[in-house]
């Protein structure tokens, strides 16, 4: 299981008021920041994004580099994946595919996917058979 990820962005300001919109769809509703100056020499200072007492998803300022990256970010429900996809698009994501089953992966496998504002994949997963019915 991961642990957390970083995602540069080139935008702080930017990135930060996307996933703020975006992320509490998911439960994904806590904020932290942190100076990189309390970290060792050359620490980059990051905006993070968690829950249930976990940071795990931080970005920091920089070269974006989006052909690098796709994030999955699980969902409750399908309707879940719905919110997500369209709160998104109304941030500033476009769209790589509307929310619909996945049938090349599995039937059951419900998703949509989008590119952030810095064009990181997102893609927003329900798997019934992993996530709850």
């Amino acid at each position: 299981m991961l642990d957390h990820i970083f995602l540069t962005v080139s935008d702080m300001a930017r990135a930060v008021a996307f996933y703020e919109r975006v992320l509490p769809i998911l439960g994904i509703t806590a904020r932290l920041d942190y100076d990189g100056r309390d970290g060792p020499p050359g620490h980059p200072d990051l905006k993070g994004f968690g829950a249930n007492g976990r940071m795990f998803l931080w970005l920091r300022a920089g070269t974006a580099a989006p052909g690098a990256v796709h994030v999955g970010l699980i969902t409750d429900s399908e309707a879940m994946v719905n919110s997500a996809h369209a709160e998104a698009l109304a941030a500033g994501a476009t769209e790589i595919h509307p929310p619909a089953p996945q049938l090349h992966y599995d039937p059951r496998y419900y998703a949509a996917q989008v590119k952030d504002p810095d064009g990181y994949s997102l893609e927003f997963v329900f798997k019934s058979w992993q996530h709850g019915s």
